[in-house]
């Protein structure tokens, strides 16, 4: 594995297997999507990840990793991310759900993350999610190349905050491949400074995390879980993607192929 500007470029070998790893990671998130409804206890999604885990043979990324204690961060209304699951927490018709996961495959770690609608959301909470996803799609169509990696969050903070939402500054995206982070940073927001040049054989999560208030965030008590400092809702969608020379490359595809909230790919910009 080579490096360029400290950062780790993938043989043919190494991008195969993170696309296996990304493909079953996208397959147990859909099995997740499929449970979602009112009900159903956050837990019980946990369990499904862990019992397919074991179906694929694989292990779950997340679980102990700097000592988290779960397999997904499951995150409901106004948790950002790093959210507990938890037998006690029922989800309810109009709350939405971020699910964050990862799989371990044959030396190399998936990544992706989704938010699910419970039922029928209000109509800030479905705009929230179409504008989150929209802005993951945005950022995807910057990672060319020869391109600053800082021009994906620019294009990110752009075209989100015109649409009168929040960019999370706390958290970013970041390399994936035998670590699940690596270099390079790629932030959701422009940082105001140059960044690494995307090349060939790179691979990266990128990951927006959109607030319906203020992007300020709190860690509670369990060092954990993030909210959003003023308790509005907020939304995270992510993909693990390539960098080629014929564009960026969706690594998290599961079997039944790109599934989307509501956005098509790649996006048309004068959509939304």
């Amino acid at each position: 594995m080579k490096k360029y500007q400290g950062v780790f470029i993938k043989n043919a070998r190494e991008l195969a297997n993170l696309r296996e790893a990304n493909r079953l990671t996208a397959n147990i998130l859909d099995a997740i999507g499929d449970e979602i409804r009112p009900g159903i206890s956050t837990m019980e999604l946990e369990n499904i990840a862990r019992r397919m885990c074991e179906e694929y043979h694989v292990r779950p990324a997340f679980l102990g990793y700097s000592g988290f204690p779960y397999a997904i961060c499951c995150s409901v209304n106004e948790v950002v991310v790093h959210g507990f699951p938890s037998s006690s927490r029922i989800l309810q018709k109009g709350d939405i759900v971020s699910v964050d996961f990862g799989v371990e495959y044959n030396g190399m770690v998936g990544d992706s993350a989704r938010t699910y609608p419970v039922g029928e959301i209000s109509e800030v909470a479905d705009r929230l999610l179409y504008i989150t996803e929209a802005a993951l799609y945005v950022g995807i169509n910057e990672a060319l190349p020869g391109k600053d990696v800082h021009s994906i969050g620019t294009a990110i903070q752009r075209f989100v905050e015109a649409r009168g939402f929040g960019v999370v500054r706390r958290f970013v995206g970041h390399g994936v491949g035998a670590n699940m982070h690596e270099k390079p940073e790629v932030p959701n927001f422009d940082p105001g400074v140059r960044g690494v040049t995307l090349q060939h054989g790179m691979a990266i999560a990128i990951e927006p995390m959109v607030t319906e208030g203020h992007y300020d965030v709190e860690i509670l008590p369990d060092k954990w879980t993030t909210v959003t400092k003023d308790r509005r809702l907020a939304a995270h969608f992510e993909h693990s993607i390539a960098i080629t020379p014929h564009g960026p490359q969706i690594l998290s595809v599961g079997d039944r192929g790109i599934v989307r909230y509501k956005v098509q790919y790649p996006a048309n910009k004068e959509n939304f």
